[in-house]
C-alpha cells in the first residue's frame, strides 16, 4: 500500500476476556501513521457491531453467522469453575463435572459456553450477567463455569478457580464483515495475528525496499569483479586457452631435435 492508500484509522472490536495488547503493539510498530481504535463490546453485541460497520474487525467468541461475517479461529479457552477459597474443591488441581453434581451451578444470561446439559443443580433465577454471577458465588449461593480469561477478569480475593477439562471450551476468533475482497488493513491485522513477518506479501505484490548506499557500493564492487574475471579468462583463466611466450634470446623450435638442429644432415662445406 502507498501512503495515500492507507486509511487514517482502523477500528478493532474486542470482547471481555480477550486481550489484544500484543497485537496492538505490533500494529503501532508496523503502521505508525494509521491509528488503531479499540471498541469494547459484549460477546452478544460484537457480531452485530461488525455487521453494521461499527468496527473494521473484531476479536469475538464463536459461533458467528458465517453468511454475514468471515472468521479465523485463533484459540480455544479452558473452562474453569469459580469457587470460594474455602471450597472443598480447592484441594484438587482439576474438577470433574461429576464432582459438581450436587452444586448449584449458576447460568448467567450472557453465558458463553455451548452446553448440551448444564451440570449440577439449577439456581432459582438466572443472573443477568457473568459479573452478577460472580457476586453470587462470593455470597455462597453457588458456583460458576466460565472461560478462564473471564475468571481472571472478575478476580476477587475471596474467590479462586480450577480447570474443568470435561466442560466445553470457548473459541476466540478474528472476524470481519464478509466481502469478496478483504480490505487491506484487515489483511494487515490478519498477518499480525498469524505472526507473519513485516516483509510477507499476504497475497499482494510487495514493494521492494529501496537500496541503501552500502548496497549500491556492494553492487558496484560485484560489477568490477565480473569484469576482471572476463579479462583473466580470455588470457590465462579457466577455459581461456593460455598463450606462452618463448624465453628471451631463444627462437621457437619448429619440430627438430633438441638444440635447434634440422631433421636432415647435410654435407660439410669445403673450406
Amino acid at each position: 500500500m502507498t501512503g495515500s492508500d492507507i486509511p487514517s484509522s482502523f477500528r478493532l472490536a474486542y470482547v471481555p476476556g480477550v486481550t489484544p495488547t500484543k497485537w496492538v503493539r505490533v500494529w503501532h510498530e508496523r503502521l505508525p501513521r494509521t491509528s488503531l481504535e479499540l471498541v469494547r463490546a459484549t460477546a452478544a453485541e460484537a457480531p452485530e457491531l461488525l455487521a453494521g460497520g461499527g468496527a473494521d474487525a473484531g476479536l469475538v467468541r464463536l459461533p458467528v453467522d458465517r453468511s454475514v461475517l468471515s472468521a479465523i479461529p485463533l484459540y480455544t479457552e479452558t473452562t474453569v469453575v469459580v469457587i470460594p477459597k474455602d471450597h472443598v474443591a480447592t484441594a484438587a488441581e482439576e474438577v470433574s463435572l461429576a464432582e459438581l453434581a450436587d452444586e448449584i451451578v449458576l447460568h448467567p444470561l450472557d453465558d458463553l459456553l455451548d452446553w448440551e446439559t448444564l451440570p449440577g443443580r439449577p439456581a432459582v433465577e438466572r443472573p443477568a450477567t457473568t459479573a452478577d454471577a460472580v457476586e453470587l458465588v462470593a455470597a455462597g449461593v453457588g458456583v460458576l463455569l466460565v472461560p478462564q480469561s473471564l475468571a481472571r477478569l472478575h478476580h476477587r480475593k475471596d474467590l479462586t478457580y480450577r480447570p474443568v477439562p470435561e466442560a466445553p471450551g470457548s473459541r476466540v476468533a478474528l472476524s470481519w464483515p464478509e466481502a469478496e475482497v478483504t480490505p487491506d488493513l484487515v489483511e494487515e491485522f490478519i498477518g499480525i495475528v498469524r505472526g507473519r513477518t513485516v516483509n510477507s506479501t499476504r497475497g499482494r505484490a510487495a514493494t521492494p525496499p529501496r537500496p541503501t548506499a552500502k548496497d549500491q557500493a556492494k553492487e558496484k564492487g560485484k560489477g568490477g569483479d565480473k569484469a576482471k574475471g572476463k579479462r583473466v579468462g580470455a588470457g590465462g583463466g579457466p577455459g581461456g586457452g593460455a598463450r606462452h611466450k618463448p624465453a628471451a634470446g631463444r627462437k621457437p623450435q619448429s619440430g627438430g631435435r633438441a638444440g635447434g638442429q634440422s631433421g636432415k644432415r647435410g654435407k660439410p662445406r669445403g673450406r
